[in-house]
């Protein structure tokens, strides 16, 4: 075999984190007791009626391949979910399911992104959203996002940033790492922009479940040429069995349903049966509550963060995430969340992941952790930051 390797393979980077992850495992291996406020992940699983749905479709034998735009009744109980929460009417043939968000977005970008082209995105960004466009042989190009932006891209950025290569952006409302959604004005305006200059836009609302501080809000409902990118993995917990969905303009449909037959065949048949039964009132209230549970732990965690020292300078409003400023502490965020792991035994990421704009200067903190870790987390970096000689 020749050892050529595709060339794309060097702008995709490898996740800095699970460096720190396989630091983490080694020393619970040592018996070091460790609280996790790394990982993307909810600390619920799926309700006891999605496994049983699960178990029946098993035992019933429904596990052929379905069409490659999905079960037609999961793609109806979508639809049906935009109408009750958002109150938007999404007709269901705009509504493919996917192996996971990840599936949707390699979809979205092997649809939409040239080879060559530029795609915009925020710094800080999920790193994986810059190697989706990089598989696809296009350039991202990441725009310095502050606090005062919210770390989200504006409208006026991306008249800025818009160059003669540039085709298009993806944006992510609640973002990972930092919890903050794009207000509506401002998406508004970015979409107007793009849609001026004949781009795409695609949005990644895999955290639009997780709001807490708004009503839910979908870019669906500002205009019907947007890409919109959903998961069953946040809200509804179901990361491991890799279900999600994109809404497309009615015209391209047909184009998506051609690469989902080509790429995927079809996205997991027990998982989609499984998923009919998200959408029941009880297991939606099972939901509600955990979400609920999840404010609870962002409203603890936050105040308790800045009383530590860290700067959080947008209250995150979504996901389970907080982007925390700790250049009170250290010039070198990676330097300062191995400390943190090897002294105080709490796992936290450095913004090295997520764009050079803040690698040094911010850490990311998942509160998707039972309240009673959270509170041993906070003791445990009080006293890790007392012991500590000062920065500055």
């Amino acid at each position: 075999m020749h050892n050529n390797l595709a060339s794309r393979l060097d702008n995709i980077a490898p996740f800095h984190v699970m460096e720190l992850m396989k630091m983490a495992a080694a020393l619970e291996e040592q018996g070091r007791h460790l609280i996790h406020m790394g990982i993307g992940e909810p600390d619920f699983t799926a309700p006891q009626t999605v496994i049983d749905a699960a178990a029946k479709a098993m035992a019933d034998g429904r596990l052929q391949y379905t069409s490659a735009l999905g079960l037609p009744a999961l793609r109806e109980a979508i639809a049906t979910y935009y109408l009750q929460q958002y109150g938007l009417t999404i007709p269901a043939s705009r509504i493919i399911v996917t192996a996971g968000a990840s599936a949707a977005l390699l979809l979205a970008c092997a649809a939409l992104v040239e080879p060559g082209k530029e795609v915009l995105m925020p710094d800080p960004c999920y790193p994986c959203n810059r190697h989706f466009v990089a598989a696809f042989n296009g350039q991202a190009k990441l725009v310095a996002s502050g606090a005062e932006d919210r770390f989200q891209l504006s409208g006026q950025m991306v008249r800025q940033n818009w160059g003669d290569n540039t085709s298009g952006v993806l944006l992510a409302s609640p973002s990972n790492p930092t919890g903050t959604s794009i207000s509506t004005s401002e998406l508004k305006a970015i979409i107007a922009s793009v849609k001026q200059r004949g781009g795409f836009t695609i949005v990644d609302e895999i955290y639009q479940g997780l709001s807490y501080d708004a009503a839910p809000f979908s870019a669906l409902s500002l205009d019907d040429d947007v890409v919109v990118i959903n998961s069953f993995s946040k809200y509804f917990n179901m990361t491991g069995w890799r279900l999600g969905w994109i809404v497309v303009p009615e015209r391209i449909v047909p184009q998506i349903e051609k690469l989902a037959q080509n790429l995927f065949i079809c996205a997991s048949s027990v998982a989609q049966h499984a998923a009919l039964a998200c959408f029941t009132p009880e297991t939606m209230a099972i939901y509600e509550n955990r979400k609920a549970e999840l404010e609870r732990r962002r409203d603890y965690i936050v105040p308790a963060l800045r009383e530590l020292g860290f700067g959080i300078p947008v209250m995150p409003d979504g996901a389970f995430y907080v982007y925390a400023d700790c250049s009170r502490f250290t010039d070198d965020a990676d330097a300062f969340a191995k400390e943190v792991l090897t002294q105080a035994g709490v796992v936290i990421v450095p913004g090295l992941d997520f764009g050079p704009a803040t690698a040094n200067t911010y850490v990311r903190l998942s509160y998707a952790n039972s309240f009673e870790n959270l509170q041993e987390a906070v003791a445990r970096l009080s006293q890790f930051l007392q012991s500590r000689p000062a920065y500055k």
